[in-house]
């Protein structure tokens, strides 16, 4: 679901992109009286339409640009905190001139960012700390951080294209929490199967945005018109999307539990009246057709109880499991394709890293067992994060 510059171990979301070809319901022009402008959201008796009337509310989208706000602030107070010059060693440090705010070298993290102990320190989905510390916070934390600048920007494009026009149609409230609950399970089921390395970035929650999306036009599948183009063009960047997890350090464990937490929250949260109903109650008609009696389609009502079940047993079952230290690898012995397919170009094992550390007086000599390559530090400015960092710089 994210990623750690400093290991082989390193996952990165990847973020989803915006389809722009979803038909939604709002305003339009009365329908023709012809047989096939059924499929069409509009109210059967043409004289009862009014032009100028929005089928349903229209809210005004601030929380996503706060959502976008809060992550780049706290990716500034990363890079603070992460402080390169002071912490980094030999001038190594990406973009000097911006003092403490600088990257690290690009052979520990390519995406101009912190280093993975930084991440970490700042709450990066770390299994052993979730299991054996209980910082079960850290499921929720690492969804705000950003292994980098492209890592952030590339993110936060796709939250405002994706996430403003959800907001807009259905409000800050049910928005927000998709979000982030989609964002709780795309780390959950990541940390069902990768438990080792850190992991961070929000692509899990972007993709419960988009399973929000797909399940949102089923379940209010007859309010819509060019229903079956929308369903297909969505289908497909999803499927795009999700493709591009096979690649080497990228979570899509992270993906595919965002995408399946907000696929159910959708039906949960996005649901609609039926259309029928919306019409006879703004209708000013004393000829309207006869009265809906029921607000919501039977399926929808069925649809919703069965998600909100299947969403609830799910969420409590992985918790439960990872604070028991399964590892669903265990159980599944082909679910690590789903994340990374081996080919002939690239390897999904991860790397392993070590180093040998002599102490010389009050020196550090660190020596990379995989290379050779060895450089002494002063003993008393290395801690023990400090010096795997100096291992992984060694042996990259």
């Amino acid at each position: 679901m994210g990623m750690d510059p400093s290991s082989g171990s390193f996952e990165v979301k990847v973020h989803p992109r915006r389809e722009n070809s979803t038909v939604h319901p709002g305003r339009g022009p009365p329908p023709p009286s012809r047989p096939e402008s059924r499929a069409s959201p509009l109210p059967e008796n043409p004289t009862a339409y009014d032009r100028n009337f929005s089928l349903f509310k229209r809210w005004f989208p601030w929380l996503v640009p706060l959502f976008v706000v809060a992550n780049v602030v706290v990716f500034i107070t990363t890079m603070y905190v992460n402080d390169c010059p002071k912490n980094s060693f030999r001038d190594s440090c990406v973009a000097s001139f911006l003092g403490r705010f600088s990257f690290q070298p690009l052979k520990e993290n390519p995406l101009f960012g912190p280093s993975s102990s930084t991440l970490e320190k700042m709450g990066a989905l770390q299994v052993d700390k979730v299991v054996h510390q209980h910082q079960v916070w850290r499921l929720v934390s690492c969804i705000w951080l950003h292994g980098g600048v492209v890592h952030v920007l590339a993110n936060m494009l796709s939250l405002v294209f994706i996430g403003i026009r959800l907001e807009q149609e259905f409000g800050f409230v049910r928005i927000g929490f998709l979000y982030v609950i989609s964002g709780f399970g795309g780390s959950l089921l990541s940390a069902l199967f990768i438990q080792e390395g850190i992991s961070v970035g929000a692509s899990g929650a972007l993709f419960g945005l988009l399973g929000g999306m797909l399940s949102e036009l089923l379940i209010n599948w007859t309010i819509y018109a060019n229903k079956f183009a929308a369903l297909l063009t969505l289908i497909v960047i999803i499927v795009l999307n999700l493709a591009v997890g096979i690649l080497p350090h990228v979570d899509n464990f992270a993906h595919i539990g965002g995408f399946v937490t907000g696929f159910l929250l959708g039906f949960v949260f996005l649901i609609r009246p039926q259309f029928k109903w919306i019409s006879q109650r703004n209708s000013h008609s004393r000829h309207a057709s006869p009265r809906v009696k029921y607000k919501h389609k039977p399926y929808q009502y069925a649809l919703w109880v069965i998600s909100f079940i299947l969403l609830l047993a799910g969420l409590i079952t992985g918790l439960v499991l990872l604070l028991q230290s399964v590892n669903l690898n265990d159980r599944c012995s082909w679910c690590h394709y789903l994340t990374c397919v081996p080919t002939s170009k690239w390897s999904c094992k991860s790397q392993q890293i070590y180093c040998e550390t002599t102490q010389i007086g009050n020196q550090l000599n660190i020596t990379c067992l995989s290379n050779g390559r060895s450089d002494v530090f002063p003993l008393s400015d290395t801690s023990s994060s400090e010096a795997q960092q100096i291992c992984s710089r060694l042996c990259s």
